[in-house]
């Protein structure tokens, strides 16, 4: 009824804090008023307000609701209510007197041990010790440092000295609700933050050091200044990994914070089928509730597949990464081993650097060592080759003490058969092959970890690296093969004749198929990588030819917003109905031309190539109020998620802080503490003050602060 719902709207519980409804005798009444007002019967707001067939009449429900604000009996019982929260002023405060020298050592105190739990909290590390008992040697790192502290300032060793015994603030309750205290002040700035805005989700679950199911949020926004942000709302204990236990997990931890699935705009997940399946994922589930969540498969995540893919591609490079780890393995198979390697790759690095062979500066020819590829760790399979390749000299200088100091033949660990394996020209051509292909691939999967990396320039990049792909295909295989006979003639390896002919690999010699060994590298190795590679990247990022996708892909601004198109934009409106209204539609096209005939006139646009620059400039230059619904539209586009790699950060953190000596600690302790080490940025601008006003605030505390150092803080 004229843009309003008929029925009793929430939004109410907001703007009259004061009101509260009982669904049993379908009636609104004022909380003040029904505590302390001088009556048996508490104003309410039932018969007069609802009409018939149950439905509220929602104009005479707003007025009386209005009228009651300013009710003379109402203010009086507002006041009374907010006399009785107030811990000063309460009746148990009035029975027990405390000095003001004694509530500047309390402050003192209280101050003391926010700055302790601040610091660590910051670095992530323990509070509480085994024996905490005052002649306990080691009694934590948090009880520790307080006494640091009052041993370094006088005045704060007399406050705990001369104060109450009962009220030294060091108790492990008082530390968690420090913790608590500093975690709700930092979700209140993330939340100012994203309050009335469209957002996305990253979600993802791990286990955590106890063993139990930890589902991460992330929240993903356009803040004020046209920049992409990523904040982490919290974990969420999940006993089940069931998509409808998620689902309900998710909602419970919106609607905790305020939100509504309704301004949910994009879903980033990993693979697993619980999250992104089409008929009982969580992405399902959430889109049968709001369509306009759009999911998005994590990018980063779909690319390791391709390299795990690619890792397979054919039987001789499956048989190369079969022997990368024993390689590996062999030379770190103990301590002493280790030394050796470190020791003759130091020698080897001295020996070029005084033959001129590589440069000296900061940060070059630092010490390394060699880790196992993982199918699961983005960039391993690059990494662990070019380390081999670096430290090429030495793990053969290493292999070979590994075959002479065996007692017995059977007990060289396969020494002799990597040495002989390595020393091939097959070994060092795949090798290379592989860092070229991975190096390009790993550019890919770094630009995708972004924070602040939009959707519009992930397919870009996915395209650039495919034409890389395809111009290597064509142009790389003689660079290639020269780079690898330099590198075998160096280390005396023996290259094949290329024009000889070979028997098939992986046949029988009595076939007679023969094929020369050129054949054999550049078609069976070279190329087939390549078009695995090519083929695995079409397949994984197919959705980027989706309807959605591309029509995002219009607001790319290289070269002059080169690929604008404006019907392909309406489109997207089109799509992100709940968004645009019919007006709203009529008038798009106008904005979108006179737009990008600005952008293109305007000098600050010249040269930029990501949409997410876009959104800042034209925040800076004032564009996003004169084109409103243009910029709307690029907001929608830029909260859509490319990558989960926030939410891998948030695991990390969570195994520095939940280690296996705090195993113990509580699911509610343990978000605090995450919150507040995962958004550092927020949690370092915040005062003191506020955040002991928030913890006096809590429950009623035994002693409080000054009075009037409390009033500047409330002033402020």
């Amino acid at each position: 009824m004229s843009g309003e719902f008929r029925s009793f709207q929430k939004t109410w519980f907001d703007e009259f804090d004061w009101l509260e409804y009982s669904e049993y005798k379908g009636a609104a009444y004022c909380l003040y008023c029904y505590l302390f007002f001088n009556s048996s019967k508490p104003e309410k707001f039932g018969s007069s307000v609802f009409a018939h067939q149950g439905y509220v009449n929602w104009k005479k429900a707003k007025d009386t609701f209005n009228k009651h604000n300013v009710c003379k009996t109402h203010v009086e019982a507002r006041q009374k209510c907010e006399d009785f929260m107030n811990q000063r002023t309460n009746v148990g405060r009035k029975l027990v007197q405390v000095g003001k020298e004694e509530e500047k050592r309390y402050e003192i105190r209280l101050t003391t041990s926010l700055d302790v739990a601040r610091f660590l909290i910051m670095q992530g590390d323990a509070f509480r010790g085994h024996d905490e008992s005052s002649t306990s040697l080691n009694k934590g790192t948090f009880r520790e440092m307080v006494d640091w502290y009052k041993d370094k300032v006088e005045i704060v060793k007399a406050a705990y000295e001369k104060g109450y015994k009962n009220c030294q603030m060091l108790s492990p309750y008082v530390q968690k609700d420090l913790t608590k205290a500093c975690a709700e002040e930092v979700m209140s700035v993330i939340m100012d933050e994203i309050i009335g805005r469209k957002f996305s989700v990253l979600i993802d679950e791990s286990r955590d050091v106890s063993i139990k199911e930890q589902m991460a949020v992330i929240l993903r926004f356009v803040n004020d200044e046209g920049k992409v942000m990523e904040r982490f709302l919290g974990l969420q204990h999940v006993e089940s990994c069931t998509a409808i236990a998620l689902k309900e997990a998710l909602v419970r931890m919106l609607s905790s914070r305020k939100l509504s699935i309704s301004m949910l705009r994009g879903q980033g997940y990993d693979g697993a089928s619980n999250m992104r399946g089409e008929f009982n994922g969580v992405q399902k589930l959430i889109r049968d509730e709001n369509p306009y969540a759009f999911y998005v498969h994590c990018f980063a995540h779909q690319l390791q597949l391709v390299v795990v893919s690619v890792s397979t591609s054919s039987a001789d490079i499956a048989d190369f990464f079969n022997y990368v780890p024993l390689i590996v393995n062999a030379v770190g198979a103990s301590c002493m081993r280790k030394d050796v390697l470190l020791a003759k790759h130091h020698d080897v690095l001295l020996e070029k650097i005084e033959n001129g062979e590589i440069m000296t500066g900061r940060g070059l020819n630092q010490e390394s060592g060699l880790a196992r590829p993982g199918d699961t760790r983005w960039g391993s399979h690059l990494k662990t080759l070019l380390h081999i390749l670096v430290m090429w000299e030495a793990i053969i200088d290493v292999l070979e003490i590994v075959k002479k100091d065996s007692v017995k033949p059977a007990c060289t660990g396969g020494a002799l058969g990597l040495i002989g394996k390595m020393e091939s020209f097959d070994f060092v051509f795949i090798m290379h092959l592989m860092i070229e292909l991975l190096g390009m691939t790993d550019i890919l999967s770094r630009s995708l970890q972004r924070k602040d990396q939009d959707i519009v320039e992930a397919m870009h990049l996915i395209t650039d690296v495919k034409d890389s792909l395809q111009d290597l295909r064509e142009n790389g295989w003689e660079p290639l093969l020269k780079k690898v006979k330099t590198f075998c003639e160096k280390n005396e390896i023996e290259v094949p004749d290329m024009d000889e002919e070979i028997s098939i690999r992986g046949t029988s010699r009595r076939r007679k198929q023969k094929v020369t060994n050129m054949h054999y590298y550049h078609v069976e190795i070279f190329l087939v990588a390549i078009d695995a590679i090519l083929t695995e990247l079409n397949h994984r990022f197919s959705e980027i030819s989706s309807e959605l996708l591309v029509c995002m892909a219009c607001f790319n601004p290289r070269n002059s917003f080169s690929n604008f198109n404006v019907d392909k934009l309406m489109r997207l409106a089109e799509i992100y109905a709940e968004d645009f209204d019919i007006g709203e539609l009529t008038l798009l096209p106008n904005q979108l031309k006179s737009f990008v005939n600005r952008a293109r006139r305007t000098q600050e646009f010249l040269g930029c190539s990501e949409l997410g620059k876009v959104a800042e400039i034209m925040v800076k230059t004032t564009m996003n109020t004169s084109y409103q619904l243009v910029y709307r539209l690029i907001e929608l586009t830029l909260i859509l998620p490319v990558a989960t790699a926030s939410v891998e950060r948030i695991f990390s953190a969570m195994s520095l802080i939940k280690t296996d000596l705090r195993s113990k600690m509580g699911d509610e302790w343990f978000n605090d503490l995450m919150i507040c080490y995962n958004e550092k940025e927020i949690f370092r601008k915040i005062e003191n003050e506020k955040i002991k006003k928030r913890f006096e605030e809590m429950k009623n505390r035994r002693m409080l602060m000054p009075k009037k150092l409390m009033i500047a803080s409330s002033d402020e």
